[in-house]
């Protein structure tokens, strides 16, 4: 240790002990001083007033935070070798009776789970799903129709949680989990408790409900259990669907049937455990993500009329059907895509990754022993005028170079990364944007927008737990007359 300490010193290289940050207190350090919900605006302005890498601590946890988006990039690419996902995510997650996926799989584990899932959002499978994404649009239309004939307030973000718990499980598991026209479905009960009760024990100071559980834990406790026995379902259906059908291992239905074909090929090291656990992780990750994703859209379009005109009447130019769009008129919303993409650069549904390095190495200019946790800030240099002109104004057309808004958007990842980079991107990327550009076709066809309110004065406020999202936003439509 004191060779590589003298060795890094030569070379210029911070410390750990070297780096500023807030001052803690003994034992505790600075797990006092942590505003849980709004932790991520609150490391971002210590980024400001520390520089871009700093030092947290958390108890006996040391962390260091980073902000500058080529010091996070490589941290990213850095997958799975040098950093992998927390060990206290691991713990937590397991200890929750959650099954493990690719989502908090790490090293070889992860590999083998990475190319299951990958297989499973083959473009080719995507495409054959689309029906499944417009039924389950055309149901959201039917309930917003209902709610604007009667002028009742639409829960934002619970319905498009209904709307992806929905698509999610039509698209990936072949199974019909109708949640917009019931309010008690088994899966919708349950599901969007996990993630925040995850995040609040992964930033508690003390396990409590390990030893003191509440109503709360042991509902939750209760709730997961049902969550579980409902995706060992699905597994069990579609094992069931493929032996009596034996061609669908070559030509899967759905996501899940394109796992388990994937599991089943020889030493693929997947048993149905793993297929489970993957089964969750969609359903978590594409509820949350995405519904959040579009709500802050629909949000920041309200804000901005001339937008919200703009892709209102793209929807409406380039769609001539608006209950039956195509995948060929989806793909024509360029400006609509645009909106997603400059949403996603000001509202991150994950703001700040975690990960745990494990090995010595380097971040900046500061060695970094084995187990450090690292918080990287998705958002700080992407809302900084220093790298983006304007940078906390909605302008979706800077998103619209020569060339569309894809190539503009690759150009631009290296400041914004809303699905993370390197070796583990989001795998459901494009399907998430996909049901983005569906839910805004749908809502823009059908609707005009008479308000987005927050249940306070000013601006919607930002919620992290584990994703991140608005509060409280309440959708006010109007139905529009055939043209």
């Amino acid at each position: 240790m004191q060779n590589a300490e003298t060795a890094s010193a030569a070379r210029g290289l911070r410390r750990y002990e070297d780096l500023p940050g807030p001052r803690g207190l003994p034992i505790v350090g600075n797990s006092l001083q942590l505003d849980t919900p709004r932790v991520h605006q609150q490391m971002e302005r210590w980024c400001r007033e520390f520089g871009p890498i700093y030092r947290l601590r958390i108890g006996g946890r040391r962390m260091i935070v980073i902000g500058e988006h080529e010091t996070v990039a490589t941290v990213l690419r850095d997958r799975p070798d040098g950093f992998r996902r927390t060990s206290r995510l691991e713990e937590i997650w397991t200890e929750m009776g959650l099954k493990p996926g690719v989502f908090g799989a790490n090293g070889e584990s992860w590999r083998r789970q990475r190319r299951m899932v990958m297989a499973s959002f083959d473009p080719a499978h995507i495409k054959s799903y689309y029906p499944s994404l417009c039924t389950v649009a055309q149901r959201l239309v039917k309930r917003w129709q209902g709610a604007a004939r009667e002028s009742r307030a639409i829960d934002l973000q619970a319905d498009l949680m209904r709307y992806t718990v929905d698509t999610i499980a039509g698209l990936a598991f072949g199974t019909e989990v109708n949640t917009l026209e019931s309010d008690e479905d088994i899966i919708q009960k349950h599901l969007d408790k996990i993630f925040p009760a995850l995040w609040r024990r992964i930033t508690a100071a003390l396990p409590t409900w390990r030893f003191f559980p509440s109503r709360e834990d042991r509902a939750l406790a209760q709730g997961i259990l049902a969550v579980n026995e409902a995706v060992d379902t699905f597994i069990a259906d579609a094992r069931a669907r493929m032996r009596r059908d034996p061609d669908r291992a070559k030509a899967p239905a759905n996501l899940l049937e394109a796992m388990i074909a994937a599991a089943d090929e020889p030493d693929s090291g997947i048993d149905d455990r793993l297929v489970s656990g993957n089964v969750l992780t969609m359903l978590l990750a594409g509820e949350d993500t995405t519904a959040n994703t579009i709500a802050w859209m629909i949000y920041l379009l309200w804000r901005h009329p001339e937008a919200l005109a703009k892709a209102a009447d793209e929807v409406r130019r380039a769609i001539a059907d608006p209950q039956h769009p195509t995948r060929e008129e989806l793909a024509q919303l360029e400006y609509v895509e645009a909106c997603a993409h400059e949403t996603m650069r000001l509202k991150p549904v994950a703001p700040l990754i975690g990960l745990q390095t494990l090995r010595e190495t380097t971040i900046g200019d500061v060695r970094v022993p084995p187990g450090i946790m690292v918080f990287s800030l998705m958002r700080r240099d992407s809302v900084s005028d220093a790298f983006v002109p304007q940078a906390a104004e909605f302008q979706p057309e800077r998103w619209l170079g020569q060339d569309g808004p894809r190539q503009a958007a690759s150009a631009a990842k290296r400041i914004s990364m809303p699905f993370g980079a390197g070796p583990r991107i989001c795998p459901g990327r494009y399907l998430a944007l996909l049901e983005m550009k569906m839910a805004m076709a749908m809502l823009l066809g059908h609707f005009d927008i008479a308000g987005v309110d927050t249940p306070y004065p000013g601006e919607a406020q930002e919620r992290l737990s584990f994703t991140m999202a608005p509060l409280g936003l309440q959708l006010r439509l109007q139905n529009r007359r055939p043209a």
